[in-house]
């Protein structure tokens, strides 16, 4: 069936949305159309203005408005704990357990060199003059345990291997091939606090 050019359009647009097929984008924007167009409206503001305005954090690369976000802005956060993630949703999974009080950095992917993602495009020269710059005593790295994700915490350990810090992986309770995103509060707070000690450097001289 064929519908109106700018309801077609409707369609296809939703369809970039993750998990969204043909018939669920077409449900969506039926329900936009016939029952909630001030919703929509609400929708189209508030997307235009998230990407118009949401960028990323300059020192852990999480969304962010300004230039700084606000975990990177408060004072009572831990200076001298980093936990490494692969996304902004990884980073909001581990702050709702509220067991970590450290600070993060977004690596906003993983290595992937089939796909051409390598240690620049997730910004590792960036991590790494952060990591010499500040007096960090532990690293966290909590990558998903995808294939992936294994390559990346390698990588990352054998790149600060050198730095007087201990590098610890959460481990326990994340079940093989899982994203971070989708473990529940309580799993994920288990393994946070069970993490795995990989290697470890004294700080001082």
């Amino acid at each position: 069936m064929t519908f109106s050019p700018l309801l077609d359009q409707l369609i296809q647009g939703l369809r970039c949305l993750p998990g969204v097929g043909p018939k669920s984008a077409q449900r969506m924007a039926f329900h936009l159309l016939e029952r909630d167009r001030d919703g929509g409206k609400h929708l189209a503001d508030a997307l235009l203005q998230a990407l118009e305005h949401v960028g990323h954090c300059r020192l852990c690369r999480t969304f962010s408005e300004d230039e700084l976000c606000l975990l990177c802005r408060h004072q009572g956060r831990e200076l001298h704990k980093l936990c490494i993630v692969e996304t902004p949703a990884d980073l909001l999974a581990i702050e709702q357990t509220g067991t970590y009080r450290g600070r993060y950095f977004v690596l906003l992917g993983h290595l992937s060199p089939l796909d051409g993602i390598g240690p620049e495009d997730i910004g590792l020269p960036a991590l790494q003059q952060r990591i010499t710059q500040e007096a960090i005593q532990e690293i966290i790295l909590a990558m998903s345990t995808t294939v992936e994700g294994e390559a990346t915490a390698h990588y990352i350990t054998e790149m600060i291997k050198g730095v007087k810090t201990s590098i610890s992986r959460i481990a326990h309770g994340i079940p093989l091939g899982g994203d971070l995103e989708y473990i529940d509060s309580r799993t994920l707070a288990h393994a946070f606090e069970s993490r795995l000690l990989l290697s470890s450097s004294s700080v001082a001289e």
